[in-house]
């Protein structure tokens, strides 16, 4: 009997032991995200990202600052990501359909010029883009993108603050939604 109590004992201080370790495990993963949170915030609301220029596709620079002071939707995509190529013509019909409210749409490309390029007249689209890079990864996982993956599009209100995030394939109706609340 004795040992049964021991080992019921030693049961229970590992068990006790096991969700210690958990508890702490997610505040610490929960501290990790809150701070994401900030940073994002933090580099949108500090000037670093109206701060940025891009090289256009076309030939010119796309420079953040003049974009300032109207509601944005920023769409990081790739010509080699489905979900990105599915979701263009939705970002330019918001861009058609909002553009008279104020709302602009850009589009920074995680990819090499010619490609971009090379979509764009395929895929005409009436909105900005910006060459952004392997550095555009980068650039949307300090506005919130975790996984670093593509299409991730990141909504700004008229003050520069981030009102919305989304990794994964938008539709027009989401973004409409989205913009009818601000």
């Amino acid at each position: 009997m004795n040992r049964r109590r021991q080992l019921l004992a030693l049961g229970a201080v590992g068990l006790a032991a096991g969700a210690a370790g958990l508890g702490w495990q997610l505040a610490r993963q929960r501290r990790a995200a809150e701070q994401e949170a900030l940073d994002a915030a933090a580099l949108a609301e500090s000037g670093g990202l109206w701060g940025l220029s891009f090289t256009r596709p076309e030939g010119g620079e796309l420079a953040m600052a003049g974009l300032r002071g109207r509601p944005l939707v920023l769409n990081f995509w790739a010509t080699w990501c489905p979900p990105c190529v599915r979701e263009m013509p939705e970002l330019d019909r918001f861009q058609t359909a909002f553009a008279p409210q104020g709302w602009q749409v850009v589009g920074l490309a995680v990819d090499s010029p010619t490609p971009v390029r090379q979509f764009l007249q395929r895929v005409p689209v009436s909105f900005a883009i910006g060459m952004a890079g392997l550095e555009g990864t980068d650039l949307s996982r300090r506005l919130g993108n975790e996984r670093g993956a593509l299409p991730f599009t990141v909504v700004f209100d008229a003050g520069g603050r981030i009102v919305q995030r989304k990794l994964g394939e938008t539709s027009f109706d989401e973004l409409a939604a989205w913009a009818r609340v601000r």
